[in-house]
């Protein structure tokens, strides 16, 4: 189920992590850019701090009102459904992307997510006429993150300007802290259900019974079944042609696993990258990726696990 993409023409995207020390560091690397591509007639957007939106502001005077100011708090909410913004966003027109992603208050497994949003963005796009300069206050930006800067960006900003990154990975070879570790079994109990076609129905309504009566806020249910229900299907349609799905309660919500004996996907970077309008395929995981908090796969011994998770609320 890989998503049939169509390349896109234009210059090749410029993806640039920024280190900056001080509120003045971030100033002097960020306006004289946006002043440049506003030059360029490049559509801007800054999405970072509000501190910072305002120093901005004062910064640039009249020509801020030409750029599109974002609060980094509701702009970096959820990894993948941020990763869908930024490409339509960019997607037919000539960009530069002044951004800073939230680090603080961030849990391990989110903290994992968004380093992985900062390398999928390189392919997700790919081809569009655009520059991402992603800044990294060194003041707060966790050590971790740091670290990983340079093997999710292809470019780095230093003394000497933009300068290839030695340690780049791309996407699809990019390996985090957890990836290949088993996922926990549930520690309480159970509800488990097999599903073939003819079966699709009924696991909806179990599923969304589940929800319900774990106290999930409505719409939450309704995008969770969808979830469920797109995963299975693909799994009917590219696995094995039947599966078995569990349902328990976590700290903080529900989470549904789908497994299958249909074996690994072959996309490298399964429901990370929207499918183009016209395709057919390839939209199983990635509305599952816009819709749930969290997606997880492992593919071992001949089985494929989609573990979703949901908040209640």
């Amino acid at each position: 189920m890989r998503p049939d993409r169509a390349p896109h023409a234009g210059e090749p995207f410029e993806h640039v992590a920024v280190p900056y020390g001080s509120d003045e560091g971030f100033l002097d690397l960020a306006v004289p850019r946006i002043r440049q591509a506003l030059a360029d007639g490049r559509r801007v957007l800054a999405a970072t701090r509000p501190e910072l939106l305002a120093l901005l502001a004062e910064a640039l005077g009249g020509d801020y009102e030409r750029v599109d100011g974002r609060d980094s708090g509701s702009w970096y909410t959820h990894p993948q459904r941020t990763l869908a913004t930024c490409h339509d966003y960019a997607h037919g027109r000539r960009t530069l992307i002044v951004g800073e992603p939230v680090w603080a208050g961030r849990s391990q497994i989110e903290t994992r997510e968004w380093v992985r949003y900062e390398s999928v963005i390189n392919s997700a796009l790919a081809g569009l006429h655009a520059t991402a300069l992603c800044f990294y206050d060194l003041r707060t930006a966790p050590e971790g993150v740091m670290r990983h800067a340079p093997m999710t960006h292809p470019l780095l900003f230093g003394p000497n300007g933009a300068t290839p990154s030695p340690h780049y990975v791309r996407p699809d070879e990019l390996v985090l802290n957890g990836d290949d570790t088993p996922l926990p079994e549930p520690t309480g109990p159970v509800r488990a259900v097999r599903f073939t076609a003819q079966r699709l129905r009924d696991l909806r309504y179990t599923v969304a019974d589940y929800a319900h009566a774990a106290g999930m806020d409505g719409e939450l249910v309704t995008a969770l079944v969808l979830s469920v229900s797109e995963i299975a299907a693909n799994s009917i349609e590219h696995g094995a042609g039947h599966g078995l799905v569990r349902i328990w309660r976590s700290d903080s919500g529900v989470i549904c696993e789908i497994s299958d004996s249909g074996g690994p996907l072959e996309d490298p970077l399964p429901g990370y990258i929207p499918p183009e309008p016209e395709s057919l395929r390839g939209y199983g995981l990635w509305i599952s990726r816009q819709l749930c908090d969290l997606v997880e796969l492992r593919s071992a011994d001949g089985m494929l696990r989609v573990r979703l998770h949901m908040r209640l609320r």
